[in-house]
């Protein structure tokens, strides 16, 4: 599951990557035809159609009340290749949520353990 947030933050990367090549104001058509063209974005749907393969794969053996929170773990990885790759900016508020994500997903899986 921890491995499908990697492949599932890493389409995010690609996505955005992909987008730059679109223009600035790209119609509906565009974007699809983009997907299929452009190969970040190409990748970058790939990327997310694995991940929900992994994660199919999880939930059979897994229970949804832990493994869905596991996912949001994707957004903490997000969040440091954006500022690693896109040198966005961190603030105390980003700092903060992604704590929050960490020790929530740390408390349910302590939870489930027990």
């Amino acid at each position: 599951m921890l491995f499908c947030t990697f492949v599932n933050a890493a389409s995010q990367v690609f996505i955005k990557l992909g987008t730059a090549s679109l223009g600035a104001h790209p119609s509906l058509l565009d974007t699809a035809i983009g997907i299929l063209t452009r190969p970040m974005l190409f990748a970058g749907y790939s990327l997310l159609g694995i991940s929900t393969i992994l994660f199919i794969l999880a939930l059979r053996k897994g229970e949804l009340s832990l493994l869905y929170p596991v996912l949001t773990l994707g957004y903490v990885w997000v969040t440091i290749l954006s500022v690693m790759i896109f040198s966005d900016s961190m603030n105390l508020f980003k700092i903060a949520g992604v704590t929050v994500i960490m020790m929530g997903v740390g408390i349910l899986g302590r939870a489930s353990n027990q």
